[in-house]
């Protein structure tokens, strides 16, 4: 039988194994598999608006805080209510403001660019006096650092650093270390920044930099990586996949991890990307890392739309990739409580009310972390429910002078659907279309088929949980000229 090769749009439709199109399934390691469904978990109530960023932070103590913002306000999610934790000003953000948060020990920062850097370890935030307004801010080493800056005076290509260890001081001086620059031997303001082992990385559209600490009074020394035009196009558009970046860039889809960025979309889904998210708009791309499944999610917006609607999927060590499109306002790594027996009940009265959530989920586990999105009406939703439903369309099976007959399809499953069921499609000549062909469902494991042509391929559906690990398709010359 033939190994399932992923979703790879941009490749040879010929390719044994290839899916050319997908709804609803994504890889995982020895195969593909039906994406799971949005779950909310128990007693979390929507936000009051659009989530436009959110964040699980730990502090040194190693207790969690759940904080998401507003365009004017922030939350922290306590005992099952979203508290408001802002300063007593409300924030000034517009349409593209999105936050950027870290943690430095016991404090959370905020950043937005329309108000300065807030700070909170416990209580309500407040303003850091002497921070700039920034778009990104990340914690590496003893600092906080701050790109894409006003502090006073527009400095999109600036960078900006706290005191070491000491998020409060951030007026440059060399004996505390605080300090700032710009990046300015590329074009453009700087999109991006994320802490990579004890380097600070600070992208533009089109190019990267590594900044590395060299002690007073330089403080911070950065360089161009090598790499082209790699670059990433917003701030949410990458993830930290342990040990390198995940991020999307102007041209393609990158991993970096500290020496040269590295493509790894080329004859998957490149061009499908591309030609299939907004242009205008592709800068609110929103990356977030399902560690547990090493998977990277991808959310977009399609070209229908302004907000991320739609999503690919990659699976790190299995290098395939598949389709699972949600419309979301933010995503994160959520950290459930956990559930106990007494507990069931406020998730449902019945166990027939528990289905969405298969028993493999992260969510039963205290402490246990799963892919988590804010849904378009506002509401945390952990993406741990079982699958409902999946698709895919297999590459063209044939030969351009050979007619072959098919008599049955063979999925291989390690995961059987609860149903399945195939429409295949025929062409006799390549490039003149397909046309609808036999349809069936499964009996005896497998597809029974009859039908002849010189060009086939199927579109399979799948009813609940599955997971596909190989296909075969008995094809029997019946001639040709």
């Amino acid at each position: 039988m033939i190994p399932i090769t992923g979703f790879a749009p941009d490749a040879d439709v010929t390719t044994p194994g290839l899916i050319s199109s997908c709804t609803n399934l994504i890889p995982y390691l020895n195969g593909m598999e039906g994406a799971p469904e949005p779950a909310t978990p128990a007693g979390t109530p929507a936000l009051a608006a659009a989530c436009i960023g959110a964040a699980v932070v730990a502090k040194l103590d190693d207790t969690r805080r759940i904080i998401a913002g507003t365009t004017t306000k922030l939350y922290e999610l306590s005992a099952g209510v979203w508290v408001d934790i802002g300063r007593a000003a409300a924030y000034t953000g517009g349409v593209d403001t999105r936050w950027s948060i870290t943690q430095f020990g016991d404090a959370t920062l905020c950043a937005n660019r329309a108000d300065v850097i807030q700070r909170s370890s416990g209580a309500a935030f407040a303003d850091v006096a002497t921070a700039p307004k920034a778009e990104i801010i990340f914690t590496v080493g003893a600092f906080v650092m701050a790109l894409n800056l006003n502090d006073g005076s527009e400095k999109p290509d600036g960078w900006q650093c706290c005191a070491a260890f000491d998020d409060t001081s951030w007026t440059p001086n060399l004996a505390t270390q605080a300090t700032a620059g710009r990046l300015v031997a590329t074009a453009g303001r700087l999109t991006a920044g994320m802490r990579l082992g004890e380097y600070a990385i600070a992208y533009k559209q089109r190019s990267i930099y590594l900044g590395q600490y060299v002690g007073a009074p330089t403080v911070w020394n950065w360089l161009q990586v090598p790499g082209g035009d790699a670059g990433c196009i917003g701030k949410e558009a990458i993830c930290d996949i342990g040990g390198a970046h995940f991020f999307v860039g102007d041209d393609n889809i990158w991993i970096f991890d500290g020496t040269r960025p590295i493509p790894v979309a080329d004859g998957f889904v490149r061009q499908f990307f591309f030609d299939n998210s907004n242009p205008s708009y592709r800068y609110r791309t929103i990356c977030v890392f399902d560690k547990q499944k090493n998977l990277v999610w991808i959310f977009y917006p399609s070209l229908s739309s302004q907000t991320p609607d739609s999503a690919i999927v990659y699976h790190i060590n299995a290098k395939k990739w598949g389709v699972a499109n949600r419309s979301v306002e933010a995503a994160l790594n959520y950290v459930s409580s956990g559930v106990t027996i007494d507990g069931l009940s406020s998730i449902s009265s019945t166990i027939d009310g528990l289905a969405p959530y298969s028993f493999d989920s992260q969510f039963w586990l205290a402490g246990g972390k799963s892919l988590s999105i804010f849904d378009t009406s506002h509401q945390l939703q952990a993406m741990t429910g079982a699958s409902t439903g999946s698709s895919m369309t297999t590459g063209e099976v044939g030969d351009d002078d050979t007619v072959s007959s098919i008599n049955k399809i063979r999925l291989r499953y390690a995961r059987a659907p609860s149903s399945a069921s195939v429409q295949t499609f025929i062409q006799r000549n390549s490039g003149v279309g397909f046309t609808a062909g036999a349809n069936g469902v499964v009996l005896d494991g497998k597809f029974d088929l009859r039908q002849t042509a010189r060009w086939h391929k199927a579109v399979f559906t799948f009813t609940g949980p599955v997971r596909i690990t190989h296909m075969d398709a008995e094809a029997i010359p019946a001639g040709g000229r």
